[in-house]
């Protein structure tokens, strides 16, 4: 009775793994990151660590971008950090990275950013690059596309 009881369990448990095994290979995805392109580092906030300058729930949870320099195995990315972040190790896990979306050189420098004596920032419009209409649910829309200049 005993011997039956755990072969029981034995069936069940190896069915419960292979469900969780399934849910977990249907929702992994690849991540396609490549050398020398830029990624985010995720810095999720610990309780109680204050890393990065801030602490609690105020802490951002993504620094960077960070240049890939090279691929180490399947998982692992050597990134190019900052001086001031020496006390962390440059080899990690790709689940610490995100692929960074933005434009790293088309990014405005704070220090480039002029504000007036209503501490507002003003955009004006340099020049307009391209101008045409197009369908979009069954009407007419002009579309504009601007370059803008930075103070």
């Amino acid at each position: 009775m005993i011997q039956d009881t755990a072969d029981i369990v034995r069936e069940r448990m190896k069915a419960a793994q292979d469900r969780q095994k399934s849910y977990a290979v249907k929702r992994r995805q690849p991540i396609g990151l490549q050398v020398d392109e830029f990624v985010m580092l995720k810095v999720s906030p610990w309780k109680g660590i204050m890393r990065f300058g801030m602490k609690g729930k105020l802490s951002p949870k993504f620094d960077g971008p960070f240049k890939i320099i090279q691929r180490i195995g399947k998982q692992a990315y050597r990134l190019e950090l900052l001086e001031d972040l020496v006390d962390i190790h440059d080899v990690l896990h790709v689940s610490y990275l995100r692929k960074c979306l933005s434009i790293y050189d088309e990014t405005v420098p704070l220090s480039e950013v002029k504000l007036d004596n209503k501490l507002t920032y003003v955009e004006e419009p340099e020049m307009i690059i391209n101008e045409r209409m197009i369908d979009l649910c069954n009407k007419e829309v002009e579309l504009v596309l601007i370059k803008w200049k930075h103070h």
